[in-house]
């Protein structure tokens, strides 16, 4: 038998949609097509349609793409738990957003609670792209402290705003600001060595002071939003540390969006306290690259196709 208290439920942010995602599930276990079909009438629109057929270009829309994740990684979840009744973690996390889909993992949050606020958290960051654009741009080569550094000294340059907005893992980090300002940041970093530097196809400023509007709407929605302390630790991006009461759980979700996504830390904090492998539940495989990076020693396995999923309970 696993020793499932030694294992961590990660589940991805935005990045990891892909047109596809979760049509396998739904077409092999009637769980999986009843959560799709359970957010469709949630929401008021075909979502599992945009999932499986797309087009792509509306999948990748924030205010879709946040609540396509959500449900689909919350298939995937209720289908091993149908198949192992017992794949109860002794961790959990998201990246980014998937901060929402760890808490509704673990019973912090109902189901349709969180495909609500997955939805306005789409609609509030997108709001506020429009009010004060922004651009993101992801780093490759540099540590977190270099790149803070180039950051305060390009916002020093132009007197605007940029911040690391992401330290995903060593030597890849995500800045957000706004676009004159990352132009010069993006110099700063050639100066200072970088060996990749690509602008994220966005014109939204995640995980900086550009959303200090999308975080006050949001803390109204998070107001009306009933929440339990999480009976398995859910590893907060803000603080990287496991969330506490309601109070302090609307208080992360609010603060995150104007705040790095710490998950290298987050990843190191749960492998500190006793996590020995992970196992990342939703689309695509981008949390396990990362994994490899801040510690190739953890085991990963990725819940990304019902080929995957019955491999993995089978060699459980």
């Amino acid at each position: 038998m696993p020793d499932w208290s030694t294992t961590a439920f990660i589940f991805p942010g935005q990045a990891s949609q892909v047109v596809g995602m979760g049509a396998d599930f739904a077409a092999n276990y009637p769980i999986a097509r009843q959560t799709f079909e359970q957010a469709d009438d949630l929401l008021g629109f075909s979502l599992s349609r945009l999932c499986f057929e797309g087009p792509e270009e509306e999948l990748n829309q924030t205010l879709n793409t946040q609540p396509a994740l959500y449900v689909c990684s919350i298939a995937t979840l209720r289908v091993l738990q149908q198949e192992r009744p017992d794949a109860v973690p002794g961790f959990a996390a998201g990246h980014s957003f998937g901060e929402i889909t760890a808490l509704t993992a673990v019973g912090a949050l109902s189901f349709e609670d969180g495909l609500r606020l997955t939805r306005e958290r789409g609609r509030v960051m997108t709001e506020a792209g429009k009010q004060r654009p922004g651009a993101m741009a992801a780093l490759l080569g540099l540590d977190a402290e270099p790149v803070r550094e180039l950051c305060a000294r390009a916002s020093q340059q132009t007197g605007g705003t940029l911040v690391l907005a992401n330290d995903n893992c060593p030597g890849q980090i995500v800045i957000s600001g706004d676009s004159e300002t990352l132009d010069v940041g993006l110099s700063l970093a050639k100066e200072a060595g970088v060996k990749r530097a690509v602008k994220l196809a966005v014109s939204i400023a995640s995980h900086s002071p550009l959303m200090s509007h999308a975080a006050e709407l949001f803390r109204e929605a998070l107001a009306n939003t009933a929440f339990q302390t999480p009976t398995v630790p859910v590893y907060g991006n803000v603080e990287a540390a496991p969330l506490g009461d309601a109070d302090h759980i609307r208080h992360e979700l609010e603060v995150q969006l104007i705040s790095p996504v710490r998950w290298t830390e987050s990843v190191r904090a749960m492998i500190a306290a006793g996590a020995e492998r992970f196992v990342e539940i939703g689309p695509k495989d981008v949390l396990s690259g990362m994994l490899k990076r801040i510690d190739s020693s953890k085991p990963t396995t990725q819940l990304n196709s019902v080929e995957n999923l019955r491999q993995f309970v089978q060699n459980l």
